[in-house]
């Protein structure tokens, strides 16, 4: 696949600067003695500047409970995040699946509380660490099942996407549709072409308008647009379970800072805390668990296994 790319993560990669500025040394403190403030990147859902906005009444409530400076830094790339982690200029983060089964392969992060969400399984709202997502033709379609499409045009919302892009594409191998040949999948070698639309309803519009002949919906939308495209498509394949996002630790943040930001994070479960991680973190935020990489990773690592698929951020 030819694409511009301004970020790989794999071992060896250059240490390359914080996209949001903060390229300051590590704030860990002497070894095995306490940050002298602790630094959690978050992966970018918005503008940093509404962003850090946002994050000012976390940073107070964790500063009260973790005893030291808190900072939340937003890298401007996925690959920041994973990036800031590696090299000691955060101590803690918040990411979607991917970047933090990334940020454990490359970084020796550990992935330490798990995301329970508002999501849609099979039509019912449930609270759940892990979500499904389908592929979908139009209701008047006459296609029956996907293997049916072959030579046809798809829609994906992203290639950064775990539920739009990694799971559909592995559910093709699985499925015979693409060769497990060990090589990096490309669905362009099953679909006669793919538009990366940017997102779930971009690619229902392109759907909706004839542009594409099948794309994917995933459990985790606004119920509305869920709901929507469900009741005027038919379901092709179903894929999953796909995990939540995660809060992942870096090597360098100690005892007993470790153990009391685990504690405080987990405090944001209290029903009145909420808004704090809805705000920014995801909209249908409800809890976090604990969990390791082991166990909320593994749908995610074998779809990854199946299709190669090496972590880029295309050029915006």
């Amino acid at each position: 696949m030819a694409r511009s790319v301004i970020a790989v993560i794999a071992v060896g990669l250059a240490a390359m600067s914080m996209a949001c500025g903060q390229a300051a040394a590590p704030s860990g403190g002497a070894a095995g003695g306490p940050a002298q403030k602790l630094v959690i990147a978050v992966q970018p859902t918005n503008t940093p500047e509404q962003l850090a906005t946002d994050a000012k009444g976390l940073e107070q409530f964790l500063e009260a409970k973790v005893g030291t400076d808190v900072e939340i830094i937003f890298p401007t790339t996925f690959a920041g995040v994973i990036e800031a982690i590696r090299f000691g200029h955060a101590q803690a983060a918040f990411m979607s699946a991917w970047p933090a089964a990334l940020a454990q392969k490359h970084a020796g992060a550990e992935v330490v509380l798990a995301e329970i969400r508002e999501v849609l399984v099979d039509g019912k709202k449930i609270e759940a660490p892990e979500y499904y997502s389908y592929w979908v033709v139009r209701k008047d379609s006459p296609y029956a099942n996907l293997a049916d499409l072959k030579g046809k045009k798809a829609a994906l919302p992203s290639q950064l996407s775990t539920s739009g892009y990694v799971a559909p594409v592995a559910r093709m191998i699985e499925l015979g549709l693409l060769p497990n040949d060990g090589k990096e999948a490309d669905a362009k070698r099953f679909f006669s072409d793919v538009l990366y639309a940017g997102g779930y309803a971009q690619g229902w519009e392109a759907l909706k308008n004839g542009q594409v002949d099948v794309t994917v919906i995933a459990g985790d939308v606004s119920e509305s647009l869920y709901r929507e495209v469900l009741s005027n498509t038919k379901v092709m394949e179903q894929q999953g379970p796909i995990p939540s996002h995660s809060v992942v630790f870096g090597k360098n943040l100690q005892e007993p800072q470790r153990e009391k930001l685990k504690a405080a994070l987990l405090e944001l479960n209290a029903p009145d805390k909420q808004p704090l991680m809805r705000k920014f973190i995801s909209g249908i935020f409800v809890r976090f668990k604990p969990t390791t990489g082991e166990q909320h990773l593994a749908s995610l690592n074998k779809y990854l296994n199946l299709t190669q698929f090496q972590f880029v951020e295309r050029l915006r």
